[in-house]
């Protein structure tokens, strides 16, 4: 198979922003005053924006203090980027956006009484994982950066940023793709005697064991992308990263969200693991799936035998025929290894990533699209997706 080795450098290389101009100042005015934006719409319409699973159990008053120092952060990096900044309008942009979240009742705004309607959007889990996992990551990768020619703001964080919104926005969906078949295939079996042994067991051996059935899972599904035609144009999307960071991992298409999630959470849902051991998996996953992409050469010593970590996948996204069909666990190393698909030599890191220069399409609608009408194996002359 010919596989042309995508230029990195042209990829991921472009103007680094710099400390001291004002920019980096302006873009966190804005993050902040989107993310106050958004919690305060949250209060007022929580039957539409928020998750029902979490919105009775959230803390009111430690969320507005958060809601409170976003506020303060907008305007305090507003401020400074007005100084700084030749181009006013990421500040000013901020200061307008905090503005309109301080005339709708900003922190102390009254939450409503109000009724369920049967539909919603996770706004609460898309701006409370978005914050807690920027506030995480961005600096690790700005200080601890594996590739360093690698801006945070390369030409494909915007269209990651989108697929990162809608991979939360739509839970709902999610949950509505799993539960609705697993009723209808196990709900006549009569597990309350599995599920009760299941959920008796010690938090800290229910969860592990959780882990364990959902990787396998996962596992099966992620391979299954790769091995079938039809399946690997729409895994082809988040193959497409060739700036892999934190953000980068949330690029997967709908259908490659549903299929994975729906053989991640039906083992969950059919033995009948404790409400507590699913929120503690979703934090989990999130937190791993993030990091495993992660722009970062912090070394996890003997850690990286026993989990998934940023070295690990980097290799399944790698360029190199050497690293295709690896790597596809995403919490336990050991499950390629059983399997065979294990990879990981030494302390090497890929050289690059991505697909080859297949003229795959930019924004996220046209990758919505692609894989409907075109299949990414016919551009990269690959005839056999088994090969990526």
């Amino acid at each position: 198979m010919k596989h042309p080795k995508t230029n990195q450098k042209n990829v991921t290389s472009c103007a680094r922003l710099k400390v001291g101009e004002g920019y980096i100042s302006g873009y966190l005015s804005i993050f902040f005053a989107l993310v106050s934006f958004g919690g305060v719409l949250c209060f007022l319409f929580p039957e539409i924006l928020t998750t029902p699973e979490y919105r009775h159990n959230y803390p009111v008053e430690i969320l507005r203090g958060v809601l409170l120092m976003c506020l303060l952060f907008s305007f305090l990096f507003a401020l400074v980027s007005l100084i700084l900044c030749k181009s006013k309008i990421p500040s000013l942009l901020a200061t307008v956006i905090s503005g309109l979240s301080i005339l709708m009742g900003g922190a102390t705004v009254e939450i409503k009484q109000f009724n369920d309607l049967g539909f919603y959007v996770s706004l609460d889990w898309l701006l409370l994982d978005l914050l807690v996992l920027a506030l995480i990551f961005i600096p690790v990768e700005l200080f601890f950066p594996k590739r360093t020619n690698q801006s945070k703001f390369h030409e494909e964080w915007k269209t990651d940023l989108i697929y990162f919104a809608f991979g939360h926005l739509l839970i709902q969906m999610t949950a509505v793709s799993v539960q609705a078949p697993a009723s209808y295939y196990f709900g006549s079996l009569h597990l309350e005697g599995l599920h009760n042994f299941v959920q008796a067991l010690p938090f800290l051996i229910e969860l592990p064991l959780a882990l364990l059935v959902t990787d396998l899972f996962q596992y099966s599904a992620h391979r299954a992308f790769h091995r079938m035609p039809l399946l690997w144009r729409f895994h082809a999307v988040h193959h497409s990263i060739r700036a892999v960071d934190w953000m980068a991992g949330s690029r997967l298409h709908i259908i490659d969200v549903l299929v994975t999630r729906a053989f991640s959470y039906l083992p969950l849902y059919v033995l009948g693991f404790s409400i507590e051991v699913f929120y503690m998996y979703v934090i989990i996953v999130s937190l791993q799936a993030v990091l495993a992409h992660a722009n970062t050469r912090i070394q996890f010593g003997f850690l990286k035998y026993l989990i998934v970590t940023p070295q690990y996948h980097h290799w399944h996204h790698s360029d190199n025929p050497s690293a295709y069909d690896k790597n596809f666990a995403i919490h336990f190393p050991f499950i390629d290894f059983l399997f065979g698909t294990y990879h990981l030599p030494g302390d090497q890191w890929p050289e690059s990533t991505g697909l080859a220069d297949t003229s795959f399409p930019k924004g996220y609608f046209k990758q919505f699209a692609f894989p409907f009408w075109k299949n990414p194996s016919d551009q990269q002359d690959m005839k056999d997706p088994s090969q990526r």
